[in-house]
């Protein structure tokens, strides 16, 4: 790996690697074969979830890779179906089972479920969590600004972390906000836009080739300058390392401004508006 991956600090006093390695919707044998890989090129940071149905594989890879536990990150996510209190304490014990862990390093709840009306249990289950031992640092995923606020004030604890949908067509101006004004790190969820990742647009293709480096890797360096973590996800060992390569240049003023600039208002990739949309 050319370059040392850096790390951003929590609120809590923990920090993160600048870039993880995601895993949806990899499962079974190529789940196990991807996470190894990413370890074994230099990913740290590991994001899986209840509902990627993957956690069992995820640990096996971190059981073969051969990386002391400490140097790892490892983020699991509390389903909808678990927000109740109890049913959240069960949840990341079960998670712990699969993964074969003692800890996590990031519990996130994985998305907020509005209608259900019960995230705030499943936040004040995290916070007796982390005091517990069990969750190194506790976070959300697909939280609004009011959502974020209300765990906030229940609690008096604030997430450390927000994963949410951020890539070129969706850069998430308000929730960036929103995140320095409380902060919260941001981390970045299908960070190059998946399908219509902006590859051939000239504002990603011109300092593509200007610096000699792939559109991709424009993509993910112009995260990481906004000051997001993002979890790019390639079960393909020469992408994954080209993913990694990303701190070996940087893009102009100009260059992240009209990266950001095709942004559009409705660049969800499915619609997964948070006040609206739920994940059992």
């Amino acid at each position: 790996m050319p370059h040392e991956i850096p790390h951003r600090e929590l609120n809590d006093g923990t920090t993160l690697p600048a870039i993880g390695f995601g895993t949806y919707p990899l499962k079974g044998d190529e789940c196990v074969a991807a996470v190894v890989s990413a370890i074994e090129i230099g990913y740290r940071l590991i994001d899986t979830a209840v509902n990627y149905e993957n956690e069992e594989a995820v640990g096996e890879a971190l059981r073969r890779c051969g990386v002391p536990r400490e140097e790892l990150r490892v983020t699991s996510k509390l389903p909808g179906r678990h927000h109740a209190y109890d049913d959240a304490v069960v949840s990341v014990h079960e998670s712990l089972g699969r993964l074969g862990l003692d800890y996590l390093d990031l519990h996130l709840i994985h998305w907020p479920n509005p209608s259900q009306g019960l995230y705030a249990e499943a936040w004040r289950a995290l916070v007796d969590l982390q005091e517990q031992g069990l969750v190194r640092s506790i976070g959300v995923s697909n939280f609004t600004e009011d959502h974020l606020l209300r765990v906030v004030d229940l609690t008096g604890v604030t997430p450390s972390v927000n994963q949410i949908e951020l890539h070129p067509l969706f850069p998430q101006r308000q929730m960036r906000a929103v995140h320095e004004r409380l902060g919260v790190q941001t981390e970045s969820w299908s960070p190059l836009g998946k399908r219509e990742a902006p590859l051939t647009e000239p504002a990603v293709a011109q300092p593509a080739e200007r610096l000699g480096v792939t559109p991709a890797q424009v993509i993910l360096r112009w995260q990481l300058q906004l000051g997001s973590i993002p979890v790019p996800k390639s079960k393909t060992p020469e992408r994954q390392r080209q993913n990694l390569d990303v701190f070996g240049f940087e893009l102009t003023l100009d260059e992240m401004e009209e990266i950001s600039a095709l942004g559009r208002p409705d660049g969800r990739l499915f619609g997964g508006d948070p006040d609206v949309h739920e994940e059992m």
